[in-house]
């Protein structure tokens, strides 16, 4: 199979197939969701991601090693995804 993701640093078969997996399907739809949406979407999918995943995605898209991708950086979207619980749970209510 000629899959576009797995032509991504960082993005292997398993990787990819999750990201299939939620609608994913080129480098362009990674693109448009973004590397914070994409890997809550897998996590709620139920897969077993760990950060290192959001970190390969997002480097990726840098078209960098997830090990390259800056200390700060990591912080930003480890905030991003602090955010989204926070918004989860306000919604949720008490």
């Amino acid at each position: 199979m000629n899959d576009d993701l797995q032509h991504l640093k960082n993005v292997g078969k398993t990787s990819a197939q999750w990201l299939h997996a939620v609608g994913i399907h080129s480098t362009s739809d990674l693109r448009k969701m973004g590397a914070v949406d994409a890997y809550e979407a897998v996590r709620k999918r139920g897969f077993r991601a760990t950060k290192v995943l959001l970190y390969a995605i997002d480097a990726a898209l840098m078209d960098i090693h997830w090990n390259d991708l800056p200390t700060d950086r990591k912080d930003a979207l480890n905030r991003q995804l602090q955010g989204i619980a926070v918004r989860r749970k306000g919604l949720a209510g008490p």
